[in-house]
C-alpha cells in the first residue's frame, strides 16, 4: 500500500527529508487501515460532503491545494529569498496530511459517499492529528492539520498554517463552499 499512495499522491515525493516523508506516507498507510474505504474510493469521493454536486474528487482537491502551496512557497522564495522564514517541507506534509482524516469521516455505503459513525463524533482535523500524531508527525505538522478547518476560527497558525489554510478554502469556496 505504501508505494500506492505514493504513486497516488506524487507529491509527498517533493519533501525533501527522508524521514518526514516516509512518516508522511506511513500516516495515510495507517489512515487507510483504520478506515473502510479503499485507495480506489479515495480517487472517486467527493472532497466533500457539505456541498452536494461537487465534481472535483478527494485525490484532486488534496493534490491541487498541495500544488496552491508550493506554488505560493515559490513566489514568496522568488520575492524574499532568505528571508522567507516558510519551511518549504513542513507545508507540503501539512498540505498531504491535512484531510488524511477524511478516510475515517467518509463511508461508501449503497453505492453512495456518506459521513461515518465515527464523524458524528469527530471530524477529519481531530482524526487527523491523531493518525499523524501516532507516525512521529512533528508537531508543526500537526498544527497544520489541525488548525486548518472552520472548527478552529481564530485560532493563531503557523505561516506554514496560514497558507494551507487559505489555499484549502481557496480550492474549497470556488468548487461548492
Amino acid at each position: 500500500m505504501y508505494n500506492q499512495i505514493v504513486e497516488m499522491l506524487p507529491e509527498i515525493d517533493e519533501i525533501k527529508d527522508a524521514d518526514l516523508r516516509d512518516k508522511t506516507v506511513k500516516t495515510w498507510v495507517a489512515a487507510m487501515e483504520k478506515s473502510a474505504l479503499t485507495l480506489d474510493n479515495l480517487k472517486t469521493m467527493p472532497f466533500t460532503l457539505l456541498v452536494e454536486g461537487v465534481n472535483v474528487t478527494f485525490i484532486e482537491h488534496v493534490r491541487t491545494v498541495c500544488r496552491m502551496c508550493m506554488a505560493t512557497w515559490d513566489v514568496l522564495q522568488e520575492a524574499y529569498g532568505e528571508r522567507n522564514k516558510v519551511n518549504r517541507d513542513i507545508l507540503i506534509a501539512g498540505a498531504m496530511l491535512a484531510d488524511a482524516g477524511k478516510a475515517l469521516e467518509f463511508a461508501y455505503v449503497d453505492g453512495k459517499y456518506v459521513k461515518s459513525e465515527h464523524a458524528k463524533y469527530l471530524r477529519h482535523p481531530f482524526s487527523g492529528v491523531g493518525l499523524a500524531w501516532e507516525q512521529g508527525i512533528p508537531d508543526s505538522v500537526l498544527h497544520i492539520i489541525g488548525t486548518h478547518s472552520k472548527e478552529i476560527c481564530g485560532a493563531k497558525r503557523s505561516p506554514e498554517g496560514i497558507i494551507f489554510h487559505h489555499c484549502d478554502f481557496v480550492d474549497f469556496e470556488l468548487i461548492g463552499g
